[in-house]
């Protein structure tokens, strides 16, 4: 025998035997699942098995866990990742908005990547149907947000800026509003004018303008707007995206601007990130709080987020009905994104009575793309209840500052501070017990309602307090935790497709 056969064969034996290989090592140093459990145990859902619903948290029981771990939620159809924390029952991760009902499988994955075994839990169906995103909370969809819509961006690009092509492509699809680009922070785009709003109104068409802002000079932004909106636009939106977040008074400056300008009624939306929770300072409860914008037009773009249409809606449904303003979302014809995928995404919303959805964009929608969107709509389904942000004690961002501004005239001890702090977890005890829920100090679909009934009073963002300086320093820390997390939440997981 040879001495290099020798040693491949000692190589061999020690590989199978011996020193375990670098794979081998790799799974080893994984997190580890021994069990999950209900939290409490006792709860009445569990005597069979782990079975409960969303916003309810399980109890992880295992190896190598640690704070801030990804804890994954997958159905056959379908994920949504959360983060492991640490609580009174030890290791638990909440069941976030979006789960679909029945069998759910959960693993835990390291910041190397290294995922754990596979548990099972069952998550139940909400008992009452979703209200409908279109009355939740009262709101009415103003009529220039209602129907089908096309984006804009640039007016050379899109069918050549010819008219009548634009009004035949959209009479042939069903669409009744085009929202063209109309300015882009300070600076206004002679593209959005009279003469091309009448053009689209001889076609019967409505030409509503949006614009791109940035929060650096909110009143000059601001003159953009009321330029556009006087030039005869049915509607006007807002483009608020991250070059916004935490900038809480330069959006109430720009929003009070806007409004002593064109009145109380004109129809106004928001467009923005449709994962709330993932931009906790990002001042949607400034442009979405009473008085300010009419409708919310979440940017729900599946492919490019990652996920399947059910859940991305789901998630974006969820996070933003919590606001009271009618959603008409966002969905996308770029990037080739299957034709299943827009079907079902027309059929999701009006099942959950949105009364309005658009698309992005006009100029990135090929042929194939506006053959589906001129197919008649597919007739709705029953589809579960997405559920409400489940906050408790360590949360942070808008979604409390919204939570808050709801409990300040009620519970007088609350301030608005961004934190799900002390003060916060006893006026939502209180809530629960005076209306009747399981008291956990943790808001759910009952307790969001409840609170959101209760009288509301906005935050004077412009005051230079302490309060509203420790709201907007909360806020942009958990805009930078969440930042982070968003890009673990990102990382392609091949093996779990």
């Amino acid at each position: 025998m040879s001495r290099r056969l020798v040693l491949l064969l000692t190589a061999a034996a020690v590989g199978v035997f011996g020193v375990p290989s670098a794979a081998d090592a790799a799974v080893s140093r994984a997190p580890k699942l021994a069990a999950v459990r209900c939290v409490p145990v006792s709860a009445s859902s569990c005597k069979s098995g782990v079975a409960l619903r969303v916003g309810k948290q399980v109890q992880l029981k295992g190896t190598r866990l640690k704070l801030g771990m990804r804890v994954t939620f997958r159905w056959s159809k379908g994920a949504i990742a959360t983060k492991l924390h640490r609580g009174n029952a030890g290791w638990v991760a909440r069941v976030p908005p979006g789960v679909r009902p029945g069998s759910v499988q959960i693993t835990v994955r390291d910041s190397a990547g290294r995922r754990s075994n596979v548990l099972k839990i069952r998550v139940l169906a909400e008992p009452k149907p979703v209200p409908a995103p279109a009355t939740t909370g009262g709101g009415t969809m103003p009529v220039a947000f209602r129907g089908n819509g096309m984006w804009i961006w640039q007016m050379e690009k899109t069918e050549g800026g010819d008219v009548d092509a634009i009004a035949a492509r959209a009479a042939a699809a069903g669409v009744t509003t085009v929202f063209v680009k109309a300015g882009d922070g300070t600076t206004p785009w002679s593209q959005f004018s009279p003469l091309l709003i009448g053009a689209l109104h001889q076609h019967g068409l409505k030409a509503c303008a949006w614009q791109f802002v940035y929060g650096s000079s909110p009143a000059g932004e601001a003159k953009v707007a009321v330029s556009a909106i006087q030039a005869g636009a049915d509607c006007f939106v807002i483009d608020a995206e991250s070059s916004y977040e935490g900038k809480y008074s330069a959006a109430q400056t720009y929003m009070s601007a806007v409004r002593a300008a064109v009145g109380a009624s004109y129809p106004i939306g928001l467009t923005s990130f449709p994962y709330v929770d993932y931009h906790p300072s990002l001042p949607y409860s400034v442009f979405l709080a009473p008085g300010a914008a009419q409708a919310n037009l979440p940017q729900a773009y599946w492919k490019d987020i990652g996920g399947s249409v059910d859940t991305i809606s789901a998630h974006t449904l969820a996070h933003n009905r919590i606001y009271q303003t009618p959603i008409a979302p966002i969905g996308q014809t770029y990037d080739n994104p299957p034709a299943t995928d827009l079907r079902r995404f027309r059929q999701l919303w009006a099942a959950y009575g949105a009364q309005g959805l658009s698309w992005w964009s006009w100029q990135a929608t090929d042929n194939a793309h506006w053959k589906v969107l001129n197919e008649p709509p597919i007739a709705t389904t029953a589809v579960p209840d997405p559920g409400y942000p489940a906050l408790g004690k360590g949360a942070k961002g808008d979604e409390v500052i919204w939570l808050q501004e709801h409990l300040t005239k009620t519970y007088p001890d609350v301030t608005v501070t961004g934190k799900y702090d002390t003060a916060t977890i006893a006026a939502v005890k209180a809530i629960q017990t005076a209306n009747g829920i399981a008291v956990t100090g943790t808001t759910d679909a009952s307790t969001w309602q409840a609170a959101l009934k209760l009288p509301f009073v906005a935050v004077d963002w412009t005051a230079t307090g302490a309060k509203a300086a420790r709201a907007v320093r909360a806020t942009a820390s958990a805009a930078r935790s969440a930042r982070a997390h968003r890009s673990e939440l990102r990382r392609v997981d091949s093996a779990q497709q």
